[in-house]
């Protein structure tokens, strides 16, 4: 866990407060209707069908590992999909029977960072919410000396500066200026919209775009790990819509030099950690979700009752929120 100086402020309990990052992934009608139709798909009856009536009968949050390289949607895809195959529902590329399962996940992550993605699964989704308002927990592995456009190591380099005068100490000292109740300009690759597109989108397109304005946000605690300059690795502890590489950039224009990102891995999100709860994917199958959903809905606080969530199948109305 991360270790380091704190503001005086505590990670807040699981509240709802954000807004999830999912797309509705079921049928119109209820959700006998749902899985009555899954069933059929998977043939009616036998190890099939009662797969399918497993699948369907899932419902809570699980966390999954993200490798890099794949967004966070990409890899929500190939979950479903394969949860999908091994329930034996045939979907060969008609999205109406595809949009039978509903699953989603809460807090994206970048392409080339790893770690703790939590995932969503039937009447779950609604829990992401939740879950979003927990403190996440990161390391991170920045670069002194190399700007980038991207602000990490997938960006082009904008500048470069000498790092030699920078200690340990300085570092240190630098990280409690960066913890507490802070502003943080969000970068400009990033998935906040402007009129409904991607700021990444717009600048990739060769469009002048303006940085957001500086927000709030929380740092719980931020730790120097080690310091092999040029690199150094960083712990923190933060709340949503924090972006760890603004604070890396940030922390290389404190030291009168600048830095960019080169590595990040999730390692907590809420209660759910990487070495304990995150699935990897030899372990996306149906029987260890199930088994997951059982371990990782006893850790939210006020977790409604299992039956509640098996039996209740409101409509959903798909939303959407960027939150990294």
């Amino acid at each position: 866990s991360a270790k380091g100086r704190t503001a005086g402020v505590s990670p807040p309990s699981l509240k709802p407060g954000a807004r999830p990052n999912y797309v509705s992934q079921r049928l119109p009608g209820e959700g006998g209707r749902a899985r009555s139709m899954a069933g059929r798909e998977a043939g009616g009856g036998g190890v099939a069908a009662r797969a399918a009536q497993k699948l369907f009968s899932l419902s809570g949050l699980f966390a999954v590992y993200k490798p890099k390289g794949p967004t966070s949607a990409a890899v929500l895809n190939l979950l479903k999909e394969k949860l999908l195959a091994e329930a034996g529902v045939q979907t060969n590329g008609n999205k109406r029977k595809s949009q039978v399962l509903k699953i989603g996940h809460g807090g994206t992550l970048d392409s080339a960072a790893t770690g703790v993605l939590v995932v969503g699964i039937g009447k779950g989704t609604k829990l992401l919410k939740t879950i979003l308002a927990g403190s996440k927990k990161y390391t991170a592995i920045g670069l002194l000396g190399k700007a980038t456009d991207t602000l990490d190591a997938t960006g082009k380099v904008t500048e470069e500066k000498p790092y030699d005068q920078v200690t340990k100490r300085d570092l240190e000292n630098v990280l409690q200026k960066f913890t507490g109740d802070i502003m943080q300009v969000p970068p400009l690759y990033s998935a906040l919209k402007k009129d409904g597109e991607r700021l990444s989108t717009l600048v990739k397109r060769g469009e002048a775009v303006e940085a957001k304005p500086a927000r709030p946000v929380r740092v719980y605690s931020l730790s120097l790990q080690q310091f092999q300059p040029p690199l150094f690795t960083l712990d923190v502890e933060c709340g949503g819509g924090f972006y760890v590489r603004s604070l890396v950039s940030d922390i290389g224009k404190e030291l009168s030099t600048c830095a960019s990102m080169q590595e990040l891995t999730r390692t907590k999100h809420g209660p759910f950690t990487l070495e304990e709860h995150a699935l990897h994917e030899d372990k996306w199958t149906i029987d260890e979700i199930a088994r997951s959903l059982e371990h990782c809905m006893s850790l939210l606080p006020g977790e409604p009752s299992h039956k509640k969530f098996k039996t209740e199948h409101p409509e959903e109305t798909a939303v959407s929120c960027e939150d990294k």
